[in-house]
């Protein structure tokens, strides 16, 4: 081995090293920092007490933010999975002309306007419809947002199933709701399950939209009650925040854990070629 190549390979395991420690000292911090009495930004052996969740508990706001979080999360996902594996269907059996043109228009709108370049036109829509301050109100407004890239994402799983499969089904007599249930479903499960763990990440971690459309504090999900977790100074409460931080990846760590046992992120059609 020439020297050259020798230090290649130093430089090269040196940078995998300080990735890894960038990635992997800000967890280590929030495995440690809510079982230590007095947190600091530093990374060091906790001293194991509870006093920190104990503080959590008490909050008024903490555990009801969880729940809304995850009432936002789910209800989203439901709506976008069903929504979107219905057009998915559609656009992938029925040709349409300028049906791809559609899909990639949806999707590069989707992708430029974001929410944030949005959020005007859709509070004053919130206003309209009298949907400020409701939970439902966010739920439909996110699923708007999220609709245009699942049903691109869902088509090409659609487009994967064999057409023989329907046509047998439809032979039986099988309206197309129930070839759509009984046969298109259980083949496009990973791409379902694609969707909905994308969703949940995507509501999960939202913070704009929630914070500008529900004032009440008590409706409000988990990551705006995070931004309320401060001293009065505005000096983070490091108790607080990273015993809250942890609750609060927990149900995320879960579901990938859920998903990754049962799918293995093989997320592919369901026919074996």
């Amino acid at each position: 081995m020439t020297p050259r190549f020798v230090l290649g390979r130093i430089g090269f395991y040196t940078l995998i090293a300080v990735l890894l420690a960038f990635f992997t000292i800000p967890l280590l911090w929030l495995v440690t920092a809510p079982f230590t009495s007095d947190p600091t930004y530093e990374v060091r052996m906790p001293d194991f007490t509870w006093e920190n969740f104990q503080a959590v508990l008490e909050h008024p706001y903490a555990l009801p933010s969880l729940w809304n979080s995850l009432v936002l999360s789910v209800g989203t996902a439901l709506l976008v999975v069903v929504m979107a594996a219905l057009a998915a269907y559609a656009l992938s059996r029925v040709r349409l002309p300028g049906r791809d043109a559609l899909l990639y228009a949806l999707l590069l709108l989707s992708s430029i306007i974001t929410g944030t370049a949005a959020m005007v036109p859709l509070f004053q829509l919130a206003v309209e419809l009298n949907l400020i301050d409701s939970q439902l109100g966010l739920i439909l407004i996110l699923t708007g947002g999220l609709l245009p890239a699942a049903i691109f994402m869902l088509k090409d799983f659609m487009d994967s199933t064999p057409k023989s499969y329907e046509e047998s089904a439809r032979v039986f007599g099988a309206s197309p709701l129930q070839i759509v249930r009984h046969v298109v479903v259980p083949l496009v499960r990973p791409g379902l399950a694609t969707i909905a763990v994308w969703s949940i990440a995507n509501v999960w971690g939202n913070f704009l939209m929630p914070y500008l459309l529900l004032s009440d504090v008590e409706k409000q999900p988990a990551a705006v009650i995070t931004y309320t977790l401060y001293t009065e100074g505005g000096q983070a409460n490091l108790r607080m925040l990273s015993t809250f931080g942890l609750l609060y990846s927990v149900p995320v760590v879960l579901m990938y854990l859920f998903v990754s046992k049962k799918y293995g992120f093989r997320f592919h059609g369901g026919i074996k070629r």
